[in-house]
């Protein structure tokens, strides 16, 4: 609703390595420490290969996740993508569910340390989980930025001590020999054939459950569109890699007998061929990496596991409480509440016995997860913009919705019932709490048109938000775009019908349409309130079809416009009497993200403190296109005497400048044009240059320091 403050949005802290040490953190654990024996029970010595192939059902819920979160990159990230995609009741279901589900399995994650802790010292298990959770709590209140310096630690220790397991480890295959310990320790390879080879695969694929669960502090991450699936793709290598190679090593090192029923494989590998170390040395490391794994997935639970209810609260399906961040800029009620109910878990339930039946709910969210990007691909809704596409859409959306179901089969009557249970707590909270309190649907609603009279328009005005909230991408041309714009510059006082119909009439040759026609689209703008409004600027703007790049045009009126007729509400014509600088801009009709991109991004600088002092002052075209510019993306040369004298008589392609960068605009004797590939320059001239800014600054290097002029022009 217009008027009501939004949400407080969590600070953007987290970089690449954040993303691969959250994800990377939440999948080595167990998975890695104490599941390869029980599931070396299941199929024998194809177990490592069974890591391998469980890597692979976990591809779609990747891909479909860094689609999401790069489209919707809000926390809460499965509850927030399924409420906005299925609707609250399904965003409730996974929400609630995956929260729970995550605080089960991170409460597992400190209490299973106690397997190998026990090798070395004897200590109170439960105590101690409890007193890491408490830890955890106060690290994740002070700051997501703090907590994932201590999971880059922690991950980083790890995969150091992994590395020097794995080298090793090959080392001793080799000097055993490959074709001896291929026969004495992997024959018969399918020893319980292929149906207890697929029943180890979808066991051990919980080990990778915990990769997408970075899409919950979305939020946080810095350059969601690069950083999300990249860090994602690249824990996922990491994870797989460890994992199959790992347990390839542990089945050629140990009995297949005494590997069945071992809880501590690694420690016990790591005993068999680190007897070159001093006593007990390498399987105090192989402990060591094992907390290392435990208390990252703890850490990383609280931390992507708090953000469930912070988006929940934001919507209203949880109380208000949640939503509030502390100040450090943290949602400190969530994350108390988070690692409270860890600590209840821990010290009165059997969290090993449950975290395993959660993880039934987790294949099914993953179903979900892929049934969502389909509708919401299919809905056709202009804000969905993903920075990353999911490849191969939709069959691998297809067979990520099917697989998770088998999988869930596998895993047995109590693991069904569990989830069954799980989701009929979470409806009930949901019609007996929520309901009254939300009037949204979700994208499913904009998919098919016999439901078009429930689709809530609200839900594209949001990602039509997030889209601008994003910024350019790499490919989106403003600076191309602003160098080519022309400019209006308007008498004092100019009416808003002169300002309409000056603008259309530069803008209609390059759009195709006629003038008149401009005009009345922008004109309707206007009236139906739908302008731009702010900071002493306005930014008509529309969607054209038949064009195939963005057009620009600036315009500036110093002391604003005025109205002659009696168009608009009196506090708009308030507002456009204020104006001073009015952007038109066109775009092709058939890519409404890049349109909203570049949008959000004039928003952005219009918002700048100095931007409306520095457009009003400016003396020339380019100083005002300078203005809508980053200051290290423009400069302004001057052909004369020094090391450019050699530009003078020169076409501008011959000028062999850097990759990246454009001459803009050309001043001469006065004049301003956009220059061509042919055109020739002549000494006097005054070039805006705009474009990457180490190739301006490989420019600006070549300028002798005595001949500056001022801070942007030099002689050349």
């Amino acid at each position: 609703m217009r008027g009501e403050p939004g949400p407080q949005r969590l600070r953007k802290s987290l970089g690449l390595f954040d993303v691969f040490a959250i994800s990377t953190g939440a999948m080595f654990s167990s998975g890695f420490f104490l599941l390869p024996g029980l599931a070396a029970a299941l199929t024998g010595p194809s177990v490592a290969l069974a890591y391998l192939v469980a890597s692979l059902f976990i591809l779609p819920a990747m891909f479909s996740v860094a689609e999401l979160a790069t489209a919707m990159p809000r926390a809460g990230g499965a509850y927030y993508f399924l409420d906005r995609a299925l609707g609250p009741v399904m965003g409730t279901v996974g929400g609630l569910g995956t929260w729970l589900a995550l605080v089960l399995k991170s409460a597992f994650a400190l209490v299973g340390m106690g397997a190998y802790l026990a090798l070395y010292v004897k200590v109170p298990i439960e105590p101690l989980a409890v007193g890491l959770t408490l830890a955890f709590m106060v690290l994740n209140v002070v700051g997501a930025k703090e907590t994932s310096a201590l999971q880059r630690i922690l991950v980083v220790t790890l995969l150091t001590v992994l590395a020097f397991f794995l080298l090793q480890g090959v080392s001793e295959i080799f000097s055993r020999g490959v074709g001896e310990v291929a026969r004495d320790q992997f024959t018969p390879f399918f020893a319980m054939g292929f149906t207890g080879f697929m029943g180890a695969a979808g066991f051990v694929f919980v080990s990778y459950a915990g990769l997408t669960k970075v899409a919950s502090v979305a939020e946080e991450i810095r350059n969601p569109d690069r950083n999300i699936p990249l860090g994602m793709v690249l824990s996922l290598a990491t994870a797989t890699l460890v994992y199959s190679v790992g347990v390839y090593i542990i089945v050629a090192v140990l009995p297949m007998d005494q590997l069945r029923s071992d809880l501590t494989p690694v420690a016990t590998a790591a005993g068999a061929f680190f007897d070159w170390l001093p006593a007990g040395v390498g399987v105090l490391l192989v402990v060591v990496a094992a907390v290392a794994a435990f208390a990252s997935t703890g850490n990383a639970g609280i931390l992507s596991a708090s953000r469930y209810p912070l988006a929940m609260a934001r919507d209203r399906l949880v109380p208000q409480s949640f939503e509030r961040l502390g100040r450090f800029g943290t949602p400190t009620f969530s994350i108390v509440a988070t690692a409270t109910l860890m600590a209840v878990a821990i010290l009165l339930l059997d969290v090993a016995s449950i975290a395993k039946l959660a993880s039934a709910f987790q294949l099914l969210l993953f179903a979900l997860l892929n049934l969502a990007v389909v509708i919401m691909r299919e809905a056709k809704i202009d804000g969905y913009d993903p920075g990353y596409r999911s490849p191969f859409y939709p069959w691998m959306q297809i067979a990520g919705f099917v697989a998770p179901f088998w999988l869930i089969a596998e895993m047995g009557q109590m693991a069904i019932l569990f989830t069954l249970g799980l989701v009929g707590v979470t409806l009930a909270w949901y019609f007996r709490y929520a309901q009254p309190r939300v009037e949204r649907s979700g994208a499913i609603f904009h998919t098919f048109a016999r439901w078009g009279s429930l689709r809530y328009e609200g839900l594209d005005l949001e990602l039509r938000g997030i889209v601008k909230e994003k910024g350019l991408r790499g490919e989106d041309p403003f600076e191309e775009l602003v160098a080519r714009a022309p400019v209006l510059e308007l008498p004092d006082g100019s009416p808003l019908s002169t300002l309409l119909s000056r603008a259309a009439d530069r803008l209609s040759g390059s759009a195709g349409i006629p003038a008149p026609d401009l005009v009345r689209r922008f004109r309707a703008e206007v009236e139906g309130g739908f302008l731009p409004v702010g900071r002493g600027t306005a930014i008509p703007h529309l969607r054209i079809e038949g064009i195939d790049q963005p057009l620009l045009l600036l315009a500036r009126c110093r002391n604003g416009l005025r109205f002659l007729e009696s168009t608009g509400e009196p506090s708009l014509r308030e507002k456009l009497a204020e104006v001073r600088a009015i952007f038109f801009l066109l775009s092709p009709q058939d890519d409404p993200g890049q349109h909203l991109r570049i949008l959000g991004h004039l928003a952005a600088v219009i918002e700048g403190e100095d931007f409306l002092g520095r457009w009003t002052a400016a003396d020339d075209e380019a100083e005002l296109k300078g203005a809508l510019l980053q200051d290290d993306r423009w400069i302004r040369l001057r052909v004369g005497q020094g090391v450019g004298e050699a530009w003078g008589g020169k076409t501008l392609k011959e000028l062999g400048l850097p990759e990246g960068v454009l001459v803009a605009l050309v001043r001469r004797n006065g004049d301003a044009f956009v220059p061509r590939a042919g055109t020739v320059l002549t000494p006097g001239d005054h070039l805006t240059l705009i474009g990457d800014p180490k190739a301006l600054r490989e420019v600006k290097s070549r300028v002798p320091r005595d001949q500056k002029t001022d801070q942007r022009t030099a002689a050349v």
